[in-house]
């Protein structure tokens, strides 16, 4: 590695605790629900004033949503290699595929698999998040998605491909509150 693309150590403890508010509050939020956790709690658990939980999440929403934002940034990397061929619809589930498969390998960054099962588990129990999730748009993946497409992003084709893949996905992961299973979480 370059010594540029290291980070110095102001950067690796901001990371770490970024990281260790984003435990604290999955962890509160599966034991006590999302509603009744605060982020006066979370700061506490996670051993940081209140105030420096607001200057890595503007609310307590926005922990799942920056989670969310991670995973949707590497699906839009896996989107472009999707070849141009493949219909939209497609081309998103072998995008998400791609990226559960990395995730399950240890390939992906600060994405575990861990990770996301605690974070659809979170987001299934609170109808305020599963909302903010299926609401919940990417950029870069709705420039890539319009560009497969041949329309601008604003175009009803590209926002129906979004909101029907939306529906999947939410339709897909809604029942995982509680691991009553024996089916491990993954791409089929």
């Amino acid at each position: 590695l370059a010594e540029d693309s290291v980070p110095g150590l102001r950067e690796r403890k901001k990371l770490r605790t970024r990281a260790t508010l984003i435990d604290a509050a999955m962890e509160l939020c599966l034991r006590h629900g999302y509603e009744n956790t605060t982020v006066e709690q979370i700061a506490a658990a996670a051993d940081v004033s209140p105030r420096t939980f607001s200057r890595y999440f503007a609310t307590k929403d926005a922990v799942f949503m920056t989670l969310i934002d991670d995973y949707s940034h590497e699906v839009s990397v896996a989107l472009e290699t999707v070849p141009p061929d493949i219909g939209p619809l497609e081309a998103m589930r072998q995008a998400h595929v791609a990226v559960l498969t990395r995730v399950a390998s240890h390939q992906v960054g600060r994405l575990t698999t861990e990770r996301i099962i605690l974070m659809l588990r979170v987001i299934n129990a609170s109808d305020t998040l599963r909302r903010s999730a299926f609401e919940f748009r990417h950029d870069a993946t709705e420039v890539i998605m319009a560009k497969r497409l041949g329309v601008d992003i604003e175009d009803r084709r590209r926002r129906l491909v979004t909101a029907v893949f939306s529906s999947i996905i939410v339709t897909a992961c809604g029942d995982l509150i509680a691991d009553t299973d024996t089916v491990r979480l993954g791409p089929m």
